[in-house]
């Protein structure tokens, strides 16, 4: 729902929200799509004012158009002259027909009526510029709000003025009346404070200072409440009470961000749902990806707070720079200070309470700095422990040191001197308290050990790093160079395990995924990329058209949140790994990354179905072979029931026979006869031949099975793959059936015994389908025992088919036993 441009003007009626940018108007409906658009305009439009069925428009080259909403057309354009009536302020006075009242930059009002397309009046004015107008609870009464601060009650019906108020915070930005049986008025200025006065008293009654930080751009009371909405240029929005005594309001509830573009986010705790961000503003906030109703603000850094409250928002002089860097932890946030922050171009660093959402007690320096203020020396680099309880702070001198999180006394230093000789470019402390890592400006990496100071190794690297980040699961710590190139190193072995290059500009920020697979970089070259660390590939890039300042990694991997230049939001990009089939094929070396816009506030949003497509048609699906290997034995997939009972099949009958004979139902119902086997198919209808022949015929009672077919067929060609299938495809029973007919008396024959005993010989030989060569044969030898014996043919073939069988079971022997002996020496030995 987002329109190309910043909205330079808006204004809502019951059904639709009327938006503006640059010359041309917008329609949305329910707040999610544009329904209608008008284009008319030369220049910006300024000024909007729903009526009735109508929209009215004015540009900053006084031009009035009055818009037909339906239809999109011109229903009347009015020019003025800039030189003696330019329009400033715009209001339709309650119960006038038609009519609207113009205020201008002269100072004189003029009321017109639309229809007509006339000037029925006009009020000579205060000679002073008109900057808004507001319709008064009372009919025929009007608000007026002057350049110089005055506030006028007029009546236009008489052309008398009720009252006049003097403001002296400058022009009068907005104008609003409670409805809720208070004669009160609240009027907006551009400094952020806010005047409540009383229209009985013709008094003012009360002010609320530093409502915003910025001016009022909009106020109005709710209609029969004592609630007051006001928003401004501070990026908030705050809904106000008037329920205490004295007649001034408190925050209810309010929506706000950062005023300036954030400059460093990271997700604070476990389970995913809270990101800290530090903006250029000097505020810390936290923002909740699950609603925003439990956004809260830490509040803006500052020296001394009493004096701060004392000297207000716009004179407070004890305002901390705004911060750089800051690390938090959730261990003991509930006992003491939890978040620990450094400010740009100020060596003091502060600590903040993310329980009491404000800022902590203490201030950590050096003792050396503590009655005197250093002009070039600040704090650069900081990491709070997992346990919550020490904060690490680097300096640019090179000096790193050890507070106490809960009483600020400082523990010690690394180092004679310093740790470094050129400045601290980033710290991180692995997650045993262990060992702590600094990196230097000249190009060194060193190790210390946590507790008793010590230097526990040194390696120089190949580039002067810019900053450092540590996977604590993992102890993997990414490095990112000032030539643009990133290495990560295993804390473990202290090597440098790998190597990526490809960002053509600096790199501002690195994170991790929660399993420390892979690690995302974002630069100045606008590209954020996904480098896939156990292959050491590049597997995903995007371009962005503003370049992220800052990322960090849900600790549940299902969000990747971003900041970017000059823009106040922290956006969040989904994982879609988690739900959808995403190829993780290193990009090729020529890949030349598409440009991704950004994700809205939209709740509707198209997902980029294309995108999912193309990604999931690179993929092969794997498709396992019936057979992985010629050497391995190879069971069937067939379950345990359709060979594993073959030998017992007649004691199973005897146990299932049923006890009294069945009875013949009284009648029968109706059933279509199907052809017995496990695949239900129904019997083919028979021909009726003409003539019926008497004589039997002895061919269709000595009629061979599909079985013994194929098995005669495969004599010849030596092929056994159909005749196994068919096997495969029958039940115990009929498997049982079939064994039997290949006998000379049951309708077979010998030479059919023979390929039988030839096609188990060949799954002994392929090792394919190996339990059911080993249940078939055995039912075979059960039932043709004697007949074997008799016949030397098949006496031949079974005596091959022992030798075969027994060097295969010995060899799965060895196998088994070898497996055993292991798995018993796992299992008693102490290790």
């Amino acid at each position: 729902n987002a329109l190309p441009q910043d909205i330079t003007c808006l204004a809502a009626d019951r059904m639709l929200i009327f938006a503006s940018y640059d010359n041309i108007l917008h329609a949305f409906a329910r707040n999610k799509e544009v329904v209608h658009t008008y284009e008319g305009h030369k220049a910006r439009i300024h000024l909007l004012q729903p009526f009735g069925d109508h929209v009215i428009s004015v540009d900053v080259d006084n031009v009035l158009i009055v818009w037909n909403i339906q239809s999109e057309e011109e229903y009347l354009q009015v020019d003025f002259d800039k030189a003696t009536f330019a329009v400033s302020a715009v209001l339709h006075p309650s119960t006038y027909l038609n009519k609207i009242l113009l205020g201008s930059e002269q100072g004189s009002l003029q009321l017109w009526n639309i229809r007509s397309n006339k000037l029925l009046y006009s009020f000579p004015g205060w000679h002073l510029a008109v900057t808004t107008l507001e319709q008064a609870p009372a009919v025929d009464v009007v608000a007026v709000g002057l350049a110089s601060g005055r506030i006028i009650i007029h009546n236009i019906k008489f052309d008398e003025t009720l009252m006049k108020f003097q403001q002296d915070w400058g022009p009068i930005t907005a104008i609003s009346f409670r409805t809720d049986g208070h004669p009160v008025m609240a009027a907006g200025s551009p400094i952020g404070h806010i005047a409540l006065w009383d229209l009985e008293e013709k008094k003012l009654m009360c002010q609320m200072q530093d409502a915003h930080s910025t001016a009022i751009a909009g106020m109005s009371f709710v209609p029969g409440e004592p609630l007051l909405i006001t928003n401004g240029a501070d990026n908030a929005i705050r809904v106000w009470i008037f329920d205490g005594p004295g007649g001034t309001g408190r925050v209810l509830r309010s929506r706000m961000g950062h005023s300036a573009p954030p400059t460093k986010i990271r997700y604070h705790g476990q389970n995913g749902e809270q990101i800290l961000s530090a903006g250029q503003d000097g505020t810390l906030q936290s923002f909740s990806t699950v609603h925003e109703k439990f956004n809260k603000s830490l509040g803006r850094g500052s020296i001394n707070k009493k004096k701060s409250k004392k000297k207000g928002l716009k004179l407070d002089t004890m305002a901390l720079p705004p911060i750089t860097v800051f690390a938090s932890e959730v261990a003991h946030q509930s006992d003491w200070d939890s978040i620990v922050a450094c400010h740009q171009g100020y060596i003091t660093c502060t600590t903040w309470n993310y329980q009491k959402t404000s800022m902590g007690a203490h201030k950590l320096r050096p003792e050396e700095f503590s009655k005197h203020k250093p002009i070039d020396i600040y704090a650069t680099a900081v990491d709070i422990t997992s346990c919550g309880n020490f904060a690490v702070i680097g300096l640019s001198t090179g000096q790193v040191d050890v507070y106490n999180m809960q009483s600020g006394i400082h523990r010690g230093r690394y180092g004679k001197e310093r740790a470094h000789e050129g400045a601290i470019r980033g710290v991180a402390v692995d997650g045993l308290n262990q060992l702590i890592i600094t990196a230097g400006s000249e190009g060194l990496i060193k190790f210390w050990k946590f507790k008793t100071k010590d230097l526990v190794y040194s390696t120089e690297l190949s580039s002067s790093p810019s900053g450092i980040l540590l996977h604590r699961d993992s102890g993997i710590l990414g490095i990112a160079f000032d030539d643009f190139s990133i290495s990560v190193l295993d804390i473990e072995t202290r090597k440098i395990v790998r190597m990526f290059s490809g960002h053509h500009g600096r790199i501002n920020d690195m994170t991790f995924s929660p399993d420390g697979r892979w690690l995302i970089t974002s630069s100045m070259d606008c590209t954020i990329k996904t480098w896939d660390l156990p292959s050491g590939c590049l597997i995903d890039c995007f371009l962005v058209d503003s370049a992220a300042v800052s990322l960090t990694m849900s600790p549940t991997g299902d969000f990747l949140a971003s900041t970017h230049v000059d823009d106040l939001g922290i956006f969040l990009w989904s994982n879609r790994s988690l739900y959808s089939l995403v190829s993780l094929r290193p990009l090729p070396a020529d890949y030349e990354p598409s440009m991704v816009t950004r994700p809205s506030t939209s709740p509707g949003q198209d997902v980029d179905v294309a995108g999912d497509e193309e990604t999931c048609g690179e993929m092969v699906e794997y498709v396992s072979p019936e057979q992985l290997g010629e050497q391995l034995v190879t069971l069937s997939s067939l379950p345990e029931s359709r060979w594993k009972n073959l030998l017992s099949l007649d004691v199973i009958k005897k146990k299932n026979k049923p006890r009294e004979p069945p009875k013949v139902p009284k009648s029968a119902p109706f059933f279509i006869p199907t052809v017995p086997g496990l695949i239900p198919r129904y019997i083919a209808p028979e021909e009726e031949s003409g003539t019926q022949s008497k004589v039997v015929n002895l061919g269709v009672l000595a009629q061979k099975s599909d079985f013994c077919i194929h098995l005669e067929e495969a004599l010849s060609t030596n092929e056994y793959t159909a005749p196994l299938d068919l096997l495969k495809s029958l039940g115990p029973s009929n498997i049982e059936v079939e064994l039997r007919g290949l006998a000379p008396e049951g309708g077979g024959s010998v030479e059919v015994m023979l390929s039988f005993l030839r096609m188990i010989g060949m799954m002994l030989n392929k090792k394919y389908n190996f339990e059911l060569a080993q249940a078939y044969l055995a039912l075979f030898l059960k039932l043709h025992l004697k007949i074997l014996s008799s016949e030397p043919n098949l006496l031949e073939e079974v005596s091959r088919l022992s030798t075969q069988l027994e060097e295969a079971w010995i060899h799965l022997r060895t196998l088994f036993n070898q497996s055993l002996c292991v798995l018993t020496y796992m299992k008693s030995a102490l290790l």
